[in-house]
């Protein structure tokens, strides 16, 4: 059966991730587990945006850093009773500004704004994370 033409807009397997050591890769799945990956790479000018659920806490902490581009980070409990409860807490910084946080929350991290370390200080539940960025390239 042929492919319908707007089928390719529809990413529903992890797909087009950037390369990773395979060490880098063995560690990310001892506390994470990648779902959907979308860039330009994978759907034609698509902008960038990946889905983790995060399941415990890392041994490794992600370093501040910056963008040529503003993005979105976003995290999510997992308890259907009660969505705003993040089930876990995560230690995030904006700038010299340390936040826990404990909720549901979206952050908006404007074009060149250093942010991190993250932390993830606990996980009770699955943690959704949501990263999305207005650009064709996903870069650390």
């Amino acid at each position: 059966m042929a492919e319908r033409k707007n089928e390719k807009y529809i990413v529903s397997e992890l797909k087009g991730f950037p390369e990773m050591s395979a060490e880098a890769a063995t560690s990310y799945s001892e506390w994470a587990k990648r779902i959907l990956f979308l860039n330009d790479k994978v759907v034609p000018g698509a902008y960038n945006m990946m889905f983790s659920w995060y399941l415990k806490p890392p041994t490794k902490v992600l370093e501040a850093h910056t963008h040529d581009n503003p993005e979105i980070i976003i995290f999510l409990g997992s308890n259907p009773d009660d969505p705003y409860d993040l089930g876990g807490e995560i230690e995030f910084w904006l700038e010299d500004e340390r936040y826990d946080l404990t909720r549901s929350c979206f952050i908006w991290v404007p074009r060149g704004m250093k942010h991190c370390p993250m932390v993830i200080k606990r996980v009770d539940r699955p943690i959704i994370h949501l990263g999305s960025s207005v650009r064709p390239g996903y870069t650390v």
